[in-house]
């Protein structure tokens, strides 16, 4: 055990490796609860409700810690540990005290305003489902508390690459949920979820105290507003602030709009949601999460070259691996929703249009996935500017967009036919739902672009011209790779029994293989470099 929680990543690759694959065994479980979830309540009032419960508490969250620790702490951390053990220690426990202190104040002040709150986030719902809603709302709001200190926990992890035990911290929390929908809602309904919640934020946050503690941490309370790391992280926090409130504001605004449309649009949006959020997190967050640490020593090494060298290895990597799953998600997206979510409660109507969704955001998964390794970029300089700003401008096209194209479902019946053809959902008379993850599409491309120009500016380059040629070789054998698949989609429909989960198992399995081996073929005939990267992982050493 002692050994688990010393595992020591030592290189980018082997922490990418350990972070991807933990990424999906987590995944595997989030997508379990979802299942469970569908199984239990459909994509009904309450399922909505459940999804809807968590934007206020993570109001608090993502300002907090996503706005502060995540943007500062490493770095700042990296600084005094490098200076004194000691120091960094006492550094880390003031940011522990300060931060808890907050987010417990922050929990009350919504707790008291969460009636209002309430109303204002989801003005569709009846008077019952509001009720619903405030009651998990308030039992959601210990969640933040919990895991805002579990992600300070995170940093110090990140520090000593001791990611096997920070990987663990996820599943752990999803097995909080799942013995929450399995063991807890036959009697407490929904809230029974919302206990689950809290149950894995605690196990998230306790694995994690252990591995710090074996990294040489030891707690000791110490409020100090006047400490000077605070205040540099407060300085840092304050324009990345404004871009997380955004990013926040933008989710509750979708919301309410979804709880206008219908009673299952909230959950049809975040299942779909999900379900693409796998692939981003596998991807995205673990390839950023791992070379966060490596670039933000690079950087303060004056070490520009190296720097831009790993960024064009990691983006290359992530075209290699994104683009076919996109296009694979696409494809496979009514076979994925109803593999996952297909069973108990949930209908036909909300499975096609979850896959119809899902479809749309495989659009802009590339985008989703870069993102978080631009913005991380970013954050390794300890520019907090840019980032907000780009994240800003791509909120608010993101809701322009949002009642632009919901207004158009309504109003033009062209445009209506359009996307019913195209998705699939002839004879589901309300389809404004879609115009959510299709408005989401457009801005986190339009965010992509405008993180990769400055971020160009920013540096210098990094090698576009190999990034270049490596996307059009990437597209040539992605273009083999689907043919290939729909081919097979079309030929096994013939063969296996599509009413049955085990039919539409084994034809999106047939499917998939066959289009990994034209694809892995094609990367190989071509002599891909990425392959051999990351068949490797040697060009990616510290």
């Amino acid at each position: 055990m002692r050994a688990l929680f010393n595992s020591q990543a030592k290189t980018i690759g082997g922490a990418t490796a350990v972070l991807i694959v933990f990424s999906v065994i987590s995944g595997f479980f989030g997508l379990l609860s979802d299942r469970l979830l569908a199984a239990r309540f459909g994509a009904g009032i309450e399922a909505s409700i459940y999804f809807a419960a968590f934007k206020i508490p993570d109001v608090v969250y993502n300002i907090l810690i996503l706005g502060g620790i995540l943007v500062a702490f490493l770095p700042i951390f990296a600084e005094y540990f490098a200076k004194s053990q000691e120091g960094a220690w006492q550094m880390a426990n003031h940011v522990l005290s300060v931060f808890f202190f907050l987010l417990a104040i922050s929990a009350i002040i919504l707790f008291i305003l969460s009636p209002w709150l309430v109303k204002l986030m989801a003005p569709g719902f009846t008077e019952s489902a509001q009720s619903m809603l405030l009651i998990l709302v308030r039992i959601l709001l210990v969640q933040p508390i919990i895991l805002g200190i579990s992600n300070i926990f995170s940093g110090v992890l990140h520090y000593f690459s001791r990611f096997l035990a920070y990987s663990l911290a996820p599943i752990l929390y999803n097995f909080g949920i799942i013995f929450g929908i399995l063991f807890l809602t036959p009697r407490f309904g929904i809230y029974g979820v919302g206990i689950g919640v809290i149950l894995g934020a605690f196990l998230h946050l306790l694995i994690q105290i252990i591995a710090a503690v074996n990294c040489g941490f030891k707690f000791h309370f110490s409020f100090d507003l006047e400490y000077l790391a605070i205040k540099r992280i407060f300085i840092l926090m304050i324009p990345r602030i404004f871009g997380i409130a955004a990013n926040q504001i933008n989710l509750i605004v979708i919301t309410a709009i979804a709880s206008t449309i219908a009673s299952s649009s909230i959950a049809v949006f975040n299942f779909a949601n999900n379900l693409q959020g796998m692939l981003t997190g596998v991807l995205g967050i673990s390839l950023a999460t791992a070379a966060f640490p490596a670039f933000s020593k690079l950087w303060v090494n004056g070490q520009k070259k190296e720097f831009s060298d790993k960024l064009s290895i990691i983006l290359r990597q992530i075209f290699f691996l994104v683009i076919p799953a996109s296009i694979l998600l696409f494809l496979l997206r009514a076979q994925l929703v109803r593999i996952v979510l297909g069973t108990g409660n949930f209908g036909w109507q909300e499975t096609r249009l979850t896959a119809a969704s899902l479809g749309l955001f495989a659009f802009s998964i590339f985008a989703s996935t870069l993102v978080p390794l631009l913005t991380r970029t970013f954050f390794s300089f300890q520019d907090t500017k840019t980032p907000t700003i780009v994240s800003l401008i791509s909120v608010s096209v993101n809701i322009g967009f949002s009642f632009l194209f919901i207004s158009l479902f309504k109003s033009s019946i062209l445009f209506a036919d359009f996307f019913q053809k195209t998705l699939k959902l002839q004879g589901i008379s309300d389809i404004a739902v879609v115009a959510l993850p299709l408005a989401f599409s457009i801005s986190a491309i339009l965010q992509f672009v405008l993180l990769s120009i400055f971020l160009y500016k920013k540096i210098g380059g990094f090698k576009i011209k190999k990034v270049i040629y490596s996307l059009k070789n990437i597209l040539i054998a992605s273009t083999l790779m689907a043919v290939a698949v729909y081919f097979v989609l079309r030929f096994s429909a013939n063969f296996v029994n599509m009413s049955t989960f085990g039919g539409v198992f084994l034809q999106a399995v047939l499917a998939v293989l066959s289009g990994a081996f034209v694809y892995i073929f094609t990367a190989y005939y071509l002599s891909f470099p990425e392959l051999k990267t990351i068949l490797s992982l040697r060009s990616l050493r510290k």
